[in-house]
């Protein structure tokens, strides 16, 4: 397979840099082998059958982007420089992996300064990036960064726009709960409170799985051979009561529906032959055409970017022909793309179970 197998011409207008409001008033596109409808994700309660089951990613997203001040004395008296910090990955250790620019403005063992309560001391840096040593831990850690940090946009918005206080509400999930991602399972945006209760009246289950997006995600395929291409490596865990609940739905014919590809990642990589068992660690799964969906029924997800492993995820569940005709269509309507965007639902083997009634 090439890198160019997946590629497309997406307009720049295509590109959502606000989220629909409310959430669950986006488009949502339903395909099948051999039918597309334009529906919005409010009529999800009317497309999944009581017994189905949602399976959701309760990461919740940190405000990975600080602004400090590195202070250093020398000949010259004493100078500042503005340093931009975004992070990346926490460490076993308790550092932080992170973007400093500019990184030729620190030196290992010096302090910036994001705010009177929060620093970090520069621990080491290697390949680009730098090792941070912050003051605070734990929860001082987190309400420190809540006050100055802001959220990290993916690229394609953060090149329109800055972030600001709306998209620490915007870039959440409803249910956000384990914080450790820096970039949000973009297709649980669209659920809000009254979806989820109608949801529910329906019949529909729910499981939650956590899988900490990380800034790996937004890199870019660089082999023109996509089996060349190594995946990052994200930390998630499948509870044994969540392995449990997915089991279920299986065992009694229900479907099971991750919302985003970080959750059908996830319980695809912790399938086994007698199902989905737990899991805690890390996976770098690759998805791509041929490969053959172990737990997963379906998939509800936003558009991806062009040459992605994303969109090679996608075409996987319906294919790869079928999933630019898709796309084609998706164009055509004039669909929000990428991560404040639209949606799809994804339905490999038809609409509806065959027992549902």
């Amino acid at each position: 397979m090439k890198l160019s197998d997946f590629d497309f011409e997406l307009p720049q207008d295509r590109i959502a840099v606000r989220p629909a409001r409310p959430r669950s008033s986006a488009k949502l596109l339903v395909a099948t082998p051999d039918s597309l409808q334009d529906l919005t994700v409010t009529n999800l309660p009317d497309l999944l059958c009581p017994g189905d089951r949602l399976v959701l990613n309760d990461t919740k997203v940190i405000p990975a982007r600080l602004s400090g001040l590195r202070h250093r004395d020398g000949d010259a008296g004493s100078t500042s420089a503005k340093i931009e910090v975004t992070l990346l990955e926490p460490q076993a250790d308790g550092t932080w992996q992170a973007l400093v620019k500019p990184l030729k403005k620190v030196r290992d063992g010096e302090v910036v300064v994001f705010s009177d309560k929060l620093s970090a001391s520069v621990t080491g840096r290697r390949d680009g990036q730098a090792t941070l040593q912050f003051n605070l831990t734990g929860d001082d850690f987190d309400a420190a960064l809540q006050q100055v940090g802001a959220m990290p946009l993916p690229p394609y918005i953060a090149a329109k726009r800055a972030a600001d206080a709306a998209d620490k509400d915007d870039y959440q999930t409803w249910w956000a709960t384990h914080s450790g991602a820096v970039a949000a399972p973009t297709a649980s945006l669209h659920f809000d409170g009254p979806l989820l209760e109608r949801l529910r009246e329906k019949g529909v289950n729910f499981t939650f799985v956590t899988l900490h997006v990380g800034a790996g995600t937004f890199l870019p395929v660089k082999v023109d051979d996509v089996r060349d291409h190594k995946m990052h490596a994200e930390w998630g865990q499948v509870t044994p009561e969540a392995a449990c609940e997915i089991n279920a739905t299986k065992a009694q014919g229900g479907r099971v529906i991750p919302v985003g590809t970080t959750a059908l990642r996830l319980i695809e990589s912790a399938a086994t032959a007698a199902g989905v068992a737990a899991w805690d660690g890390p996976t770098d799964i690759f998805i791509t055409p041929g490969y053959e969906l172990r737990v997963a029924d379906a998939l509800m997800t936003n558009f991806h970017l062009p040459k992605s492993t994303l969109m090679m995820l996608v075409s996987a569940v319906m294919g790869r022909d079928r999933i630019m005709e898709i796309y084609d269509h998706a164009i055509f309507a004039r669909y929000r793309f990428f991560s404040y965007g639209d949606a799809s639902l994804l339905l490999p083997k038809g609409a509806a179970r065959p027992d549902a009634t």
